[in-house]
């Protein structure tokens, strides 16, 4: 039962990465007056590799996560690329890398689908919750289930053929990379290659069918105008592995254009609040009020002129015609755009397996050292900057990570307080599945919450010191 001036908490937010919770505060009337999400773990990382050797840090900072290490993995590689003087790699080492980054985005993808968003899209936001797991999906959608296991399993052993293991690998090194692909791991993956894309097809048509047959949903659901942000090539195509920064606003328009991740940060800015260990970004030229964007697959989809894989443009096509060409602003519209990355990543896979250069020979380069540089990729969460610097005795010295999370802050605070002001504002009575809505929209934005926790100054601690009983007797915190 719902009470006047009541705080409800959702603790822990389930079926995402890391750990988080959602604060909802209501008045007096019984009306939703703030709802937030807080994120309640603390990596720091950024001061961890401080007075590393900067050819460790491609290998040391994708602890971050387990769930997307190969991102960061391969930022922090193109980051220690520029240092070694070598960001232009050989062909061998520039598309083992993109196969070994386009495998991770589509075991990524499947995971996120068919693992942790499925249940709420096969059974409804008012399950049971105990229905609302993967358990449930394989009791009930047995050939679903074998298809996301075995599309995760297929871009997890393509991680492992290219970084060396599938999670944690060290494949990618300043320069270049340690390993090829040999003949026989090639015919292995394209041995099941069509079986994989027949599925990102199958995949693709759940999502958009769902999405089109609840679009009265979609639109009340936590939808809203933004920014958007990602990397696009020089041409405006999509490229989840290298390009320049393009923002467009909720109408389409250019904000910013062709940015190179050097100057990402005359552009982009980060705000602390004091409620989250979660930075907030922000476009500079707009400021923290309007400036705050939306980063991943919706705002790629978005932000990009075109795809240069034939069945995610024509799935491209279809999907921006739902709004006559401008941004889609629906949270569950991520769900859609996901799957198009998802038979994206499988077609580039297919022509990567196929291209003779991964079997080269000529896999690392040297150049002109430097002191600083700044890398970006799009990780299946969106854009990933990695911006370090060195001294002359090869040591990091500051580190500046901006994960996809991090970017998605904003919008995800957002959403949970349009989705509760929706569901939860009046009612007397306050129900797990109306609350299983906020964690619904939060999901969509398939947020990993370890990578993203990431603190300005210093780190709060509070100690509480209670008896045996639980009964508070003291309590002390530090700035």
């Amino acid at each position: 039962m719902a009470t006047a001036n009541q705080k409800i908490v959702i603790e822990p937010v389930t079926r995402v990465e890391g750990h988080g919770k959602v604060t909802i505060q209501l008045d007096a009337k019984g009306e939703v007056a703030e709802a937030r999400l807080h994120i309640v773990e603390f990596r720091g990382f950024e001061r961890f590799i401080q007075g590393r050797p900067y050819w460790e840090v491609p290998v040391l900072v994708q602890r971050l996560c387990g769930i997307c290490p190969v991102s960061h993995h391969l930022a922090a590689a193109k980051a220690m690329d520029g240092i070694a003087g070598a960001e232009k790699l050989t062909p061998t080492a520039e598309k083992i890398r993109r196969l070994m980054h386009y495998g991770q985005t589509f075991q990524s993808h499947a995971l996120h689908f068919f693992h942790l968003a499925s249940p709420d899209l096969l059974f409804g936001f008012d399950a049971p919750v105990a229905k609302r797991n993967v358990i449930a999906v394989a009791a009930a959608h047995k050939d679903l289930a074998v298809q996301g296991v075995m599309m995760r399993k297929y871009g997890q052993e393509i991680i492992k053929a290219t970084a060396g293991k599938k999670i944690h690998g060290t494949g990618a090194i300043p320069g270049g990379v340690n390993k090829n692909l040999t003949l026989a791991e090639r015919d292995v993956f394209l041995k099941d290659i069509e079986q994989q894309l027949a599925w990102c097809r199958s995949a693709l048509k759940i999502a958009k069918d769902y999405t089109v047959a609840h679009l009265e949903l979609a639109k009340a659901f936590a939808a809203f105008p933004s920014n958007h942000v990602s990397i696009v090539r020089a041409d405006g195509c999509l490229d989840l592995y290298h390009g320049n920064l393009r923002a467009i606003d909720a109408e389409g328009k250019r904000i910013f254009d062709q940015v190179d991740p050097q100057d990402y940060h005359k552009v982009i800015a980060e705000e602390v609040r004091p409620w989250s260990y979660m930075k907030f970004p922000f476009i500079k030229s707009l400021g923290p009020e309007t400036g705050w964007y939306r980063v991943g697959p919706l705002a790629r989809i978005n932000a990009c002129d075109f795809i240069d894989t034939p069945e995610a443009e024509a799935a491209r096509q279809e999907f921006m015609a739902v709004t006559g060409g401008k941004p889609n602003s629906l949270s569950l519209a991520y769900h859609w755009t996901r799957m198009i990355e998802l038979l994206h990543s499988g077609e580039k896979i297919q022509a990567l397996l196929n291209d003779p250069d991964l079997q080269g020979k000529d896999l690392v380069v040297k150049g002109q050292r430097r002191a600083e540089w700044a890398a970006i990729v799009e990780a299946p969460r969106g854009t990933l900057f990695h911006h370090y610097r060195v001294d002359a005795q090869d040591r990091v010295t500051m580190a500046n990570l901006i994960v996809s999370t991090t970017s998605n802050n904003e919008p995800m605070n957002r959403a949970v307080q349009m989705i509760a002001k929706s569901y939860l504002s009046g009612k007397k009575e306050i129900t797990e599945g109306m609350l299983n809505h906020i964690e619904v929209g939060i999901r969509a934005y398939d947020p990993c919450l370890s990578c993203a926790t990431h603190a300005l100054g210093k780190m709060p601690l509070e100690v509480e010191l209670r008896d045996a009983a639980g009964a508070l007797l003291d309590r002390r915190r530090t700035a």
